[in-house]
């Protein structure tokens, strides 16, 4: 099975890597791909460029084997829809691969509202890293015959389920980083060495 992992990554945190890797152990993933965001369509722009993004990525899962920086949505123009990118990486690994979308939970609320949702599920399965304590008895409608307790379930179809992953949460979010070097603190130990490193060097955020 493939993870995937999207957002603008502005910049990349613990909060992300630290789910990833959980996951991909539960889950016996051969690899976790992140793929950076190049123009989101339901956000605001980010601040740091398409670039920089793509670099930060690479230097915070350097030296991972699982872990892959994805940079296809910058290769193509439009808003960077997901259902558009797992159509473009279901032709590279064909039908049958399984393939599991990494959400977390403030991001998968708001899943009915994305671009051609349906179609997504068609795609892949949904992995929603959701805090230990959290009841995934209480879904909506919608959801009840896809969620599964059997992670071993989501290698036996390419896509259609619906998978909570019970991981660590950090409360860790990019718009706290950046507000911390905004205001002169220093967001060590929130992202890893090699990307405070670059933020620093390239004045990101300040």
């Amino acid at each position: 099975m493939i993870g995937i992992i999207g957002g603008t990554f502005d910049p990349i945190h613990f909060g992300h890597l630290r789910p990833a890797l959980e996951i991909s152990e539960q889950l016996g993933l051969e690899e976790v791909r992140f793929i950076p965001s190049a123009t989101p369509p339901h956000r605001w722009k980010p601040e740091a460029t398409g670039q920089q993004r793509l670099n930060m990525v690479k230097l915070a899962i350097k030296g991972s084997e699982k872990f892959v920086l994805d940079d296809r949505e910058y290769q193509r123009k439009g808003a960077s829809y997901t259902v558009d990118t797992l159509h473009s990486i279901r032709k590279e690994v064909g039908a049958n691969k399984p393939l599991c979308m990494i959400l977390g939970m403030d991001a998968f609320a708001y899943f009915t509202q994305w671009h051609e949702w349906q179609k997504i599920l068609t795609l892949c399965h949904i992995v929603i890293s959701s805090r230990p304590n959290y009841d995934d008895s209480k879904v909506e409608t919608w959801m009840k015959d896809r969620v599964v307790d059997d992670s071993s379930l989501l290698s036996k179809t390419p896509a259609g389920k619906l998978y909570f992953s019970k991981v660590i949460q950090l409360d860790i979010s990019a718009t706290f980083i950046r507000e911390q070097i905004k205001a002169g603190s220093s967001p060590r130990y929130l992202t890893p060495a090699d990307v405070v490193e670059y933020m620093q060097n390239n004045s990101l955020y300040q």
